[in-house]
């Protein structure tokens, strides 16, 4: 976003003018930085088979799966929904990774149906995998590193506690597994959570994951996962993912090189990808004061941003409708019917009411957490590609809340 004439813009077009053409709340994405964020990622690993797989929970317009497509992305999928989406977004099966936590086996008969790769978790569901299947259905397993790390326990999934992924101390029951029905193990998985910074932890669980590797001699792939942390407001540290690429491509082709093979590293960044493009545009209804606070009322709540309320994440916002006047002190609500806070105690430029404004880092996690809470409608989604605004999802009505019920005549 720049402002340029008094105004905010992306690649040339005014986020104003997009508040008055679509209404508000809006969600609105910049393609160019999105794309940004993948090349940077990609261009900092050098020498390695470097497969990007986005972390489709984290945003799943299919408009945006298809513009990461474009990119050279592939997918990685939680849920058999998810794996659907992809596929109408145009990813081959071959191109989209299964990694459920805790679903019913039906959905791993499905996803197998479809022929996409599939990780397992858990060695009950390996053993039914086997019982099934025998060798006709090579996997990945995600394993449980007993790592602690990223900005915040919600979102920490390597940790000894962590329902995630196969202990590393049970090693030897998988490979039982393996040996008993035959199971062809593809590739070997971890993820330890969001917001890492220090190349060391990426550097420390590799280590742990090739040494396991070793236990494996016929897999195709190591997926590290990802948890780069992106900036929220100015002056944030982030993962330098130049040192991440560089530390993690030596250490993966010496892995390689000791195999006696190359194989393929995978990463599955959703945030890193998303999070910065987006905005959520919204509008001040109201402008309160009491003798503690001046309250900001905007036209949403934590209905369609519920991170700040649920990870006590900082999302930066801007008045876009006053770039130029004074500044003073705000704490910006929501509508919602119980504490619903974006911002305590924000230095912003002078709040009107029916004024826009624009909350940072709403790409990831913000639509696709959206629900119906008060009734209230899901915004629609902007696309800001090659200079132009695209309605990529049309705001919810009222019959969208009532469409799946069945009324009783009482």
């Amino acid at each position: 976003m720049e402002l340029i004439d008094n105004q905010y813009q992306i690649q040339g077009v005014s986020l104003e003018e997009v508040a008055a053409e679509f209404g508000t709340p809006t969600y609105v994405y910049d393609a160019d930085k999105i794309k940004s964020q993948f090349d940077h990622l990609t261009q900092s690993f050098e020498g390695v088979n470097l497969k990007i797989k986005f972390a489709a929970k984290a945003l799943t317009n299919i408009s945006i799966l298809k513009l990461l497509r474009s990119y050279g992305s592939d997918l990685d999928c939680v849920s058999i929904q998810e794996v659907n989406l992809g596929l109408m977004a145009g990813f081959e099966p071959s191109q989209i990774l299964f990694t459920p936590n805790g679903v019913d086996f039906s959905e791993l008969e499905e996803a197998i149906e479809i022929g996409v790769n599939i990780n397992l978790d858990n060695l009950s569901v390996l053993e039914m995998l086997g019982e099934q299947y025998r060798s006709q259905v090579p996997v990945g397993l995600r394993l449980n590193p007993h790592v602690m790390a990223g900005g915040n326990k919600k979102i920490s999934t390597g940790h000894a506690g962590s329902k995630f992924g196969i202990s590393v101390y049970q090693v030897d029951e998988i490979l039982e597994l393996v040996q008993k029905y035959g199971i062809k193990i593809r590739g070997l998985h971890i993820h330890t959570g969001s917001d890492i910074l220090d190349a060391d932890v990426f550097l420390n669980v590799a280590e742990i994951l090739f040494d396991v590797a070793k236990r494996f001699p016929g897999i195709e792939f190591i997926d590290l996962g990802s948890g780069f942390k992106v900036a929220y407001k100015e002056g944030d540290v982030t993962t330098d993912i130049k040192d991440v690429g560089g530390k993690l491509s030596a250490a993966f082709l010496r892995f390689c090189e000791d195999y006696g093979r190359s194989l393929e590293l995978w990463f599955e960044p959703g945030k890193f990808l998303v999070s910065e493009a987006g905005y959520l545009l919204t509008k001040a209804n109201v402008v309160k004061k009491t003798p503690a606070t001046v309250f900001v009322g905007v036209n949403s709540g934590l209905n369609h941003l519920i991170r700040p309320m649920m990870y006590d994440s900082y999302h930066g916002i801007m008045n876009l409708s006053n770039p130029s006047g004074p500044s003073k002190i705000y704490t910006v609500v929501g509508y919602i019917c119980e504490t619903d806070t974006f911002g305590t105690d924000r230095k912003m430029n002078e709040v009107r009411p029916n004024d826009i404004l624009a909350m940072k880092n709403a790409g990831a996690y913000c639509f696709s957490m959206a629900s119906n809470y008060n009734s209230r409608f899901r915004p629609c989604e902007v696309l800001i590609y090659r200079g132009k605004a695209h309605l990529i999802r049309e705001r919810e009505e009222f019959e969208d809340l009532t469409r799946k019920q069945v009324i009783l005549d009482i």
